[in-house]
Parts: C-alpha cells; sequence; structure tokens
C-alpha cells in the first residue's frame, strides 16, 4: 500500500538521519564528477536519474501533487509546472553561480512536502478560509527542489569543460527519473483508488507525509543553527 511505503520513507528519514538531506551527492558519485573532465551524457544521465528515483523528499512532494488528481492531463500539468521550476534553478544555480544555504533550501524543501498535504487535507478551507493557487504553489517549491540540488553540486569541483553539456544531461536524467518514480507512484495510486478504504485513509496518509515534512525541515533547521 501507498501508505506502507510513505511510512517507511519518513522512517528512513528518522531512523537514519545522515541520509535525511536527500539531496547529498554519495561519495562515489562525486569522486566520478569530480575526476570528470569532459562531456559525459550518459554518466551524467544515470545520475540524473538516480538522484530522482532514490531523492524522498522529490518523491513525497510529488506523492502530495497528484494525490487526488484523477485526470492525466491534470498529472501532466501539474508535473510539467514542476519540472520547469525545477530544471529553471538545477541549471541556473550550477551554470549562473547562484548560491544559498543548503540548509535554508532543503528546509524550504520539507516544507513544500508539508504544504501540499495540508493542502490535501483541505486545511487552508478549514482553518483560513481560502484556497492557494496550487499551481503557483508547485511552481514556486519546484523552483526550490531544483535549487536544492544545485546548492550539492556547487560544492564539487565540477570541470568547466564540458560542463553545460554534462548540466543538461545530468537535468534531462532527472526527468527521466521522475518519469519512472511517478509511473509507479500513479500505478500504485490507481489501484488503491479501487479499494473501498482509499477515502478513509486519505487523510491518514496525508497526515504522515505533513510529518515527513516537518521532520525534513526540523532536521535542516537544526543542521543550519548547530553547524560547526
Amino acid at each position: 500500500m501507498l501508505l506502507t511505503a510513505i511510512a517507511v520513507l519518513i522512517g528512513l528519514a528518522a531512523i537514519l538521519p545522515s541520509i535525511a538531506c536527500a539531496h547529498n551527492v554519495s561519495k562515489g558519485d562525486a569522486k566520478f564528477v569530480e575526476a570528470n573532465k569532459g562531456a559525459a551524457v550518459g554518466p551524467f544521465l544515470y545520475l540524473g536519474a538516480k538522484h530522482m528515483v532514490t531523492g524522498y523528499d522529490h518523491l513525497l512532494f510529488l506523492v502530495g501533487v497528484i494525490f487526488f488528481l484523477y485526470k492525466l492531463k491534470d498529472v501532466v500539468q501539474y508535473v510539467s509546472l514542476f519540472t520547469v521550476g525545477h530544471s529553471i534553478t538545477l541549471l541556473a544555480g550550477v551554470l549562473g553561480g547562484i548560491h544559498a544555504n543548503s540548509n535554508i533550501i532543503d528546509a524550504i524543501i520539507g516544507l513544500s512536502v508539508a504544504y501540499k498535504a495540508f493542502d490535501n487535507m483541505g486545511g487552508f478551507q478549514r482553518l483560513l478560509g481560502f484556497q492557494p493557487n496550487t499551481r503557483i504553489a508547485v511552481l514556486i517549491f519546484g523552483l526550490f527542489h531544483g535549487f536544492g540540488l544545485a546548492t550539492k553540486l556547487q560544492e564539487l569541483a565540477l570541470s568547466k569543460n564540458g560542463l553545460i553539456t554534462n548540466i543538461v544531461s545530468f537535468n534531462v536524467g532527472v526527468e527521466i527519473g521522475q518519469v519512472l518514480a511517478l509511473t509507479a507512484v500513479l500505478l500504485a495510486l490507481t489501484y488503491w483508488r479501487t479499494r473501498t478504504g482509499f477515502l478513509r485513509h486519505a487523510f491518514a496518509t496525508n497526515t504522515a507525509l505533513m510529518t515527513g515534512g516537518f521532520m525534513l525541515v526540523g532536521y535542516q533547521m537544526a543542521g543550519y543553527f548547530f553547524a560547526a
């Protein structure tokens, strides 16, 4: 069940705080990136796809985004907005040299998960009496998700030779990984929606999503304030 998968992702963040920063580049991948001195389309496509498939902050947010989307055109529209935002800041951050504190950016990414879950629970209408524009929110949070990865890549000694080709390839790989991950999520959601308990468990599932988002926020803010 999708709820079980979400619980596992949240549990990993709680039990293994060393991996709670979902944008971290593994040591092996970092060594490859820093040792690479030219264009390497295939490897960077793979690294981008790997980042998305293993980036649980992205997955939690996208689960929230498509949770109540029943039409494929709506899924495509919202995911496209996220993709546009993600791509702009990933490319601008690395190629344009735009810098920001990674803990703050990742805390906002965690907040995006909590925000979308709260939205799915009808929290804005119930407590505040209005409904924010979801499309604009997805686009804006997409910008932060892309910038989150950019801050990590900026920490590496990237070769200028073939940099544009490699970063564009990486970004394309991210989008390929996103399609693969979303396909699995959509299949799970489609099946779950045929079960009689879907609506009954929807609130609990989004509560779990919101909890995971706030856990990420807390971890990143602790890293910001208590960094050596």
